[in-house]
């Protein structure tokens, strides 16, 4: 075959397998990751001692690795915070409340709004930041407040999250499991991410104004309207001095756009220019706005901030820790104990199988949709998409091709089905916003997603 595989190859093997049925059977895989990188250090090395210290240090490489994707996103909630407890993100959104007057001209607006801003702030800010400004606004349009829900879910926790160009947090950790740049995955993923969101947004679109012109979904102007409305705080910033930082706000992050394109600037580097931006916006809104407790209050914003980012990843950094050991992780975290001839576990698998089972671009691409959709059944949507990107290692190492391609759309359907579209208790965000039951935005965003995954299945098999 000319590969040597070891018990270690086997056994990484068998812990993907576990890992998978235990996500379909919708129970957290982190303890069977952490299994999993025990029984491998202490098949490496046999010494108990070790394959425990290899658990540990694991947890730390991994943490290293996914640290500016962590810092990242703590750091824009964080001003998404100070946005939200000014009134600067009400100025932000309510013009567009203008272009809303139909239930068509609401989805729409509210939708790609959507996107933008959780390009920028993360899906979940976003929710709030949208929700409380243009719900009402929308119901009086004649949109019902689950076609609310719907359109922030798929252009938000979908579309916006799943290509996830600006913060790069999913291309980053999927291109990590697949040994990939980032920039090659977000490339291979834009087509993906264009086919995906127009499918899924107009097929939901339809079915939402099929139900409602036969009336089984109707508009009530009263309802469900105060779940959007928070209690107000106390103005912190004059109207005007709203109006300025939004403007200013916009104006920097174009400027950051065009910085990204000009200086050529992806991943890590976009990455810590956005969040260099976010900082100096929360610094300077702190001091405008809080006066002479603005020490005080920056830090406890940073501290909320921390706070969700490291809940968001708590879950993730066990697992990522464990599809690290199947690159070049191993020799980092545990030593060099491979065969001589070995590049990697997953190489090693993928060149294996390459001799075993006659894949191609057609079942390459079919089992890394399922696989990501799998993933995705525990709600998190990042938990499992280390494990997409190292099937696509695995599978592009096998056909010889479309490594970019596969890790991108294992990467689109974990996050779609896990990242807030389809899993119930994902939704809560969204469902809670708008006042609406998040096993019924369950049930209405399936079919939808459901039509956009075959189709970006099959677009994908052409661009492998």
């Amino acid at each position: 075959m000319g590969v040597e595989l070891t018990a270690l190859h086997w056994m990484y093997l068998l812990f993907i397998v576990l890992i998978i049925g235990f996500m379909v059977a919708r129970k957290d895989t982190s303890f069977v990751c952490i299994i999993g990188i025990f029984l491998l250090g202490m098949v490496a090395t046999h010494s108990l001692s070790t394959a425990v210290s290899v658990v540990f240090n694991s947890f730390i490489y991994a943490i290293t690795e996914l640290l500016p994707t962590i810092l990242v996103i703590s750091v824009i909630v964080a001003m998404s915070k100070i946005l939200t407890a000014t009134g600067i993100n009400d100025m932000m959104v309510s013009p567009f409340a203008k272009l809303i007057r139909t239930p068509g001209g609401a989805y729409w607006t509210i939708g790609l709004l959507m996107m933008v801003i959780s390009w920028f702030f993360w899906p979940s800010p976003a929710v709030a930041i949208m929700g409380a400004v243009l719900l009402p606004v929308a119901i009086r349009a004649g949109l019902p407040a689950l076609g609310v829900a719907v359109a922030m879910n798929l252009f938000g926790h979908g579309i916006a999250l799943s290509s996830d160009f600006v913060i790069q947090g999913a291309p980053k950790l999927t291109a990590d499991a697949a040994n990939l740049p980032v920039s090659q995955v977000v490339a291979a993923s834009v087509p993906l991410v264009l086919v995906m969101g127009i499918v899924t947004t107009v097929t939901a679109f339809i079915l939402l104004r099929r139900d409602m012109k036969n009336g089984k979904l109707r508009s009530p102007l009263n309802e469900n309207v105060t779940a959007a409305k928070a209690e107000q705080p106390p103005s912190l910033l004059s109207k005007k001095a709203k109006i300025a930082f939004a403007f200013m706000i916009l104006f920097l992050f174009a400027l950051n756009v065009v910085a990204m394109s000009y200086l050529h600037l992806q991943g890590g580097d976009a990455t810590a220019l956005v969040g260099g931006t976010s900082i100096f916006i929360l610094i300077l809104i702190a001091l405008f706005a809080h006066k002479q407790n603005s020490f005080e209050e920056i830090t406890n914003y940073f501290i909320e901030g921390f706070q969700f980012g490291f809940k968001i990843f708590g879950a993730v950094i066990p697992i990522a820790a464990f599809f690290y050991l199947g690159d070049t992780g191993f020799a980092k975290i545990i030593g060099e104990y491979l065969p001589n001839s070995s590049h990697g576990i997953v190489n090693d698998l993928g060149v294996a199988l390459a001799h075993l089972v006659p894949l191609n671009k057609g079942i390459s691409a079919v089992t890394l949709t399922i696989v990501g959709a799998i993933t995705g059944l525990d709600g998190s949507g990042f938990s499992g998409i280390s494990l997409a990107g190292s099937i696509a290692h695995l599978f592009s190492t096998a056909i010889g091709t479309g490594a970019a391609t596969l890790t991108a759309l294992g990467q689109i359907s974990a996050i779609w089905v896990g990242g807030g579209t389809l899993v119930p208790w994902a939704l809560i965000p969204a469902a809670a916003i708008c006042g609406v039951d998040p096993f019924e935005l369950a049930r209405r965003n399936l079919v939808p997603v459901t039509i956009g995954l075959v189709v970006t299945t099959v677009v994908a098999m052409f661009l492998i």
